[in-house]
């Protein structure tokens, strides 16, 4: 049976949204141009949907949530900003209040986004993953399905985590052994990659290019180094 939408007068919809879909749009949220909403999404009040925008059916974005965040180097960053206009979230998704989704994001089908992640662009997330409260996911992070990523984790730049890799909370990554002295080279700055079904322990830090194998545990508080076959000039310049 056909539901008929419910649009707050006090929101701005300025995308064509599918007639008795089941849409609802609340007070002061914001759906601009070109953006697509399936069936059965809710949009709560101040959450902002930009352009170039896909949710799937029966997805939820929470308060004061931006879908559509455009990066910014600012001058500021080694690293050259570049994106496509576009973020595709899978049905059944929930994202949090004051979540900041950027654009370039692909996000799969049943996945919980928790209150104030940030995922940055190039990032792509599988199905039933949870990357929870106060999670960052920097640039060109790989997440296979049923991935968690508990509360305060931070998932550095070029990072791989695969299928059903548990990530526990406070866990800090690294990506770069010259921590910027040496400018920005993808080939170089690379992230840990986390194995299948591998558990990280609370508070532990994975330093760069590191590998935890598939079904590995790496205890809370633990410090994981990679071995790497490198010349001094090579990070710190001739």
């Amino acid at each position: 049976m056909r539901t008929p939408n419910r649009i707050s007068p006090l929101a701005v919809v300025e995308a064509s949204l599918p007639v008795d879909a089941g849409i609802e749009v609340m007070e002061f949220a914001i759906v601009r141009e070109s953006a697509t909403l399936a069936s059965g999404c809710r949009v709560h009040p101040h959450a902002f949907i930009g352009p170039g925008v896909t949710l799937g059916e029966n997805v939820e974005v929470f308060h004061g949530a931006v879908v559509g965040r455009e990066p910014k180097g600012a001058g500021a960053t080694a690293r050259r900003i570049d994106f496509e206009p576009v973020i595709s979230i899978g049905a059944n998704s929930s994202i949090g209040p004051h979540a900041v989704i950027y654009f370039d994001v692909t996000l799969g089908e049943n996945c919980l986004v928790g209150d104030s992640a940030s995922i940055r662009e190039k990032c792509r997330v599988g199905h039933r993953c949870i990357i929870s409260r106060h999670v960052s996911l920097n640039y060109n992070v790989q997440v296979g399905d049923g991935v968690k990523v508990m509360d305060a984790t931070h998932l550095t730049g070029n990072t791989v985590v695969e299928d059903g890799a548990f990530i526990s909370t406070h866990v800090a990554t690294a990506n770069d052994n010259a921590m910027s002295r040496a400018g920005y080279d993808d080939a170089r700055v690379t992230g840990p990659t986390v194995g299948r079904g591998a558990v990280i322990g609370a508070a532990a830090t994975l330093l760069p290019s590191t590998v935890v194998g598939p079904d590995a545990t790496v205890a809370a508080g633990a410090v994981v180094l990679a071995v790497l076959e490198v010349r001094l000039y090579d990070i710190w310049g001739s």
